[in-house]
């Protein structure tokens, strides 16, 4: 069950890392009640770049916890 939990960090990390905008799209449902414009909320470059660079730091947080549980 670790793995296959670590194993979904990981391909969230990958999606947060390569297209940011992606997850903004699919979490478009969760923000229905509480956003009227949703292009008004849309992160800007750096926050773009911002969740990247947390897409990263998880990415290599759930890789080594992985190797090392395997």
């Amino acid at each position: 069950m670790y793995v296959v939990l670590l194993s979904l960090f990981v391909a969230m990390a990958l999606v947060q890392v390569v297209r940011p905008q992606l997850l903004w799209r699919l979490n478009r449902p969760l923000r229905k009640p509480f956003v009227k414009d949703y292009d008004a909320t849309e992160p800007t470059r750096a926050g773009y770049t911002m969740t990247r660079v947390v897409g990263v730091v998880v990415l290599i947080a759930a890789v080594a916890m992985l190797i090392t549980s395997l």
